[in-house]
């Protein structure tokens, strides 16, 4: 059984394997609440997985210990083990999905794990995982469905509720919900009127159609940007305590959690992976009841691949009002372009790229203008389309 007492002991044990970080208020961060962020981003490994992993393992029989263990992980779960096996001397076997960031990867790696690829996502390295446990004896580490990695996970509630005991609400990402199992765990025994919200992707919305149909749900595929919460089926455990102690479940789509990374690198000047950056997504995109609250949404990872970074800008700009592309007909005769970018820059847009074609449809004397501008918000977007449309060009 998951219990407070154990969820205490788990955070002793791991008093020296991890660092406890400090809440953080979010007060550049334009909200409807009282905002503040739990920097689990900013935990050894990126991520707050070597805190189950690491009790995991700390718990560990010496038989167990010997057999090395095994483990699977869309990435940050495969950090925890890698680190907290080699801190205790033990062979460790971690199965990837072959999506799996470069970064997270190489960074297993160098934690002194061994890693096999597995084609297609997390599930699938989960069934080779189980595969290569029984053929070879390992002790395998569930990223989530495990009551010792559940526990692990829950000291971050203990930490909350010490350092901001007046807290009304606790926003939490959910994959395979053993984060949120720990947190939700540990806050409502402490405190059973904060609020315990899930946010899950809506490219991989598994817990959060488990929950409504009031039965464990496997989805046919997953897929968002945000690899590590893309699960396909909870866990039974973490079903049940989510059930138990979590008060509403709300889904936010990649391009919500794309502008929450983008907001907390320019806000806040920190790096959120996707599975880090959904909770912030669910408050700025209003999902959850919590205007004028004191809210804690955790940060629960760091470790985005760099060559999805850029495109993850690029989508939070565009969804932000911050980048627009316009296509403009023209007719084709000299000043036009000139009378184009005069508008845009009397009214504060910046170009940053322009393509120029003559229509293959319409009138033989037209031609289209693709202006990527960077803009400040979609007010600033529509105040220059209605200044080139009363000039009498022509916005298609």
């Amino acid at each position: 059984m998951l219990t407070l007492d154990k969820i205490y002991h788990a955070s002793k044990v791991l008093k020296d394997v991890i660092h406890q970080t400090s809440i953080v208020k979010a007060s550049a961060i334009d909200a409807d609440c009282e905002l503040y962020l739990k920097p689990e981003c900013l935990q050894l490994t990126g991520s707050f997985k070597l805190r189950g992993s690491g009790y995991k393992i700390s718990q560990l029989t010496d038989e167990e210990k010997a057999r090395g263990v095994i483990a699977c992980s869309a990435g940050n779960h495969a950090q925890g083990v890698a680190l907290a096996a080699t801190k205790y001397g033990i062979k460790s076997l971690i199965c990837l999905p072959d999506g799996a960031p470069i970064s997270k990867v190489e960074a297993t790696k160098s934690f002194g794990a061994e890693v096999r690829m597995v084609k297609g996502v997390y599930d699938d390295a989960y069934a080779e995982a189980c595969r290569l446990r029984d053929e070879h004896n390992y002790t395998f580490i569930h990223p989530f469905d495990d009551e010792n990695v559940i526990a692990g996970q829950g000291t971050i509630g203990l930490e909350i509720m010490n350092e901001m005991s007046d807290v009304d609400a606790v926003v939490v990402s959910i994959g395979g919900g053993g984060l949120i199992s720990g947190v939700a765990c540990a806050i409502k025994h402490l405190n059973p009127n904060v609020k315990v919200y899930g946010v899950q992707a809506e490219g991989a919305p598994s817990m959060y159609n488990s929950i409504k149909e009031n039965k464990i749900i496997c989805l046919d595929k997953a897929s968002t940007i945000a690899d590590g919460i893309q699960v396909k089926e909870p866990g039974k455990l973490t079903y049940e305590y989510v059930q138990k102690y979590v008060d509403d479940i709300v889904t936010v789509s990649d391009d919500e959690i794309s502008t929450a990374i983008l907001t907390l690198i320019e806000k806040q000047k920190m790096v959120a992976e996707g599975a880090g950056a959904a909770p912030l997504a669910a408050v700025l995109f209003n999902k959850l009841p919590v205007k004028g609250k004191k809210v804690v949404c955790i940060v629960s990872g760091g470790n985005i691949d760099v060559t999805i970074l850029n495109r993850v800008i690029k989508r939070g700009l565009i969804t932000s009002g911050r980048q627009q592309t316009l296509c403009i007909q023209l007719d084709d005769k000299p000043g036009q372009l000139l009378g184009v970018s005069s508008i845009i820059a009397e009214h504060g847009g910046n170009v940053i790229s322009v393509h120029h074609e003559r229509a293959s449809e319409g009138e033989i004397t037209d031609c289209i203008l693709r202006i990527v501008l960077e803009t400040k918000n979609f007010e600033h977007v529509r105040e220059i389309s209605a200044a080139l449309t009363n000039a009498g060009f022509r916005i298609i």
